[in-house]
């Protein structure tokens, strides 16, 4: 099997369980790639076998079985991106904290590893939403799993997001800014900002106000057959356009638009988890003394 990994830094209590999977994929006669910033980390941090490779973004990931995504959703975020349309497996070992994405703590590693070896697991193919633009804003990295967001600047007033649907005047949200969701991003930035859970199955948007002005507004869920499009209006010059983790100020005269990318990204899923139970861990659901009465 040829596995690519990537991830962030980590700390000394890590390294003794990111020792394990080097060793054990070492075990496995696994081919190895490693993209070049976590390599030169890793180098100083833990004894990596030998005739690694490296990679970078945009590079071709030729002949890769799965992906490894060490850190949290964050990093899984970043991990699709050098993927892209290549749909190569993605497999997210959580090192971080909240991990909706980012699934098998970093204790299991030896138990996701026999699992992944012996096919017991699924794939889950999680849409991307894609931003279309008259200026190119993200480096011609243009797609992202979770969300798209119109921000106000950090000392700006409050901006006008005129929103569209396939052209039709929807509606002109005063408020500090918009996300537009995917059914993975429903557990992100949009949850935060009041709107609601999707299954990551549902093929849907979800368009989510930033403390809207008006208090009547609410997050609103539309078909991601949709091309949703906006022109934005303030005070200031420019605003911030934000492709998940990816952020960048642009001019108010922008043409922007968004619809659902013609690629997926691909997520392990080992069989003993899913997202209901993923919701019910993370956001603790059921965490009540009451519930231990319940038969």
């Amino acid at each position: 099997m040829k596995i690519a990994i990537l991830g962030k830094p980590f700390n000394d209590t890590i390294a003794p369980y990111i020792q394990t999977l080097f060793d054990e994929l070492q075990r496995r006669k696994a081919e190895l790639c490693l993209v070049e910033h976590f390599e030169l980390f890793l180098k100083n941090t833990i004894n990596l076998p030998t005739g690694i490779e490296t990679f970078r973004r945009g590079d071709k990931l030729k002949d890769v079985d799965v992906v490894l995504s060490i850190g949290g959703d964050g990093t899984l975020l970043d991990t699709v991106t050098y993927v892209g349309a290549q749909q190569i497996p993605i497999l997210g070992i959580n090192t971080g904290r909240l991990g909706f994405l980012a699934t098998i703590p970093y204790d299991s590693i030896n138990m996701a590893l026999d699992a992944l070896y012996k096919g017991h697991y699924t794939l889950d193919d999680r849409a991307l939403i894609r931003v279309d633009s008259d200026q190119e804003v993200f480096d011609g990295i243009n797609f992202g799993l979770n969300e798209f967001s119109i921000l106000k600047r950090d000392t700006s007033s409050m901006i006008v997001v005129h929103t569209y649907i396939d052209g039709e005047y929807l509606n002109s949200y005063w408020a500090d800014g918009l996300v537009v969701a995917t059914p993975t991003g429903s557990t992100g930035y949009s949850l935060s900002c009041g709107g609601p859970l999707v299954l990551p199955q549902t093929n849907n948007f979800v368009i989510s106000p930033v403390c809207p002005h008006n208090l009547n507004v609410r997050p609103m869920i539309v078909s991601d057959k949709s091309v949703i499009s906006f022109e934005v209006e303030g005070r200031s010059s420019s605003y911030l356009a934000a492709l998940d983790s990816r952020s960048t100020a642009v001019d108010m005269n922008l043409q922007l638009a968004v619809r659902r990318e013609a690629f997926v990204a691909r997520l392990v899923r080992l069989n003993h988890v899913n997202f209901l139970s993923t919701l019910r861990s993370k956001l603790n659901w059921g965490f009540d003394k009451r519930n231990s009465q319940i038969k």
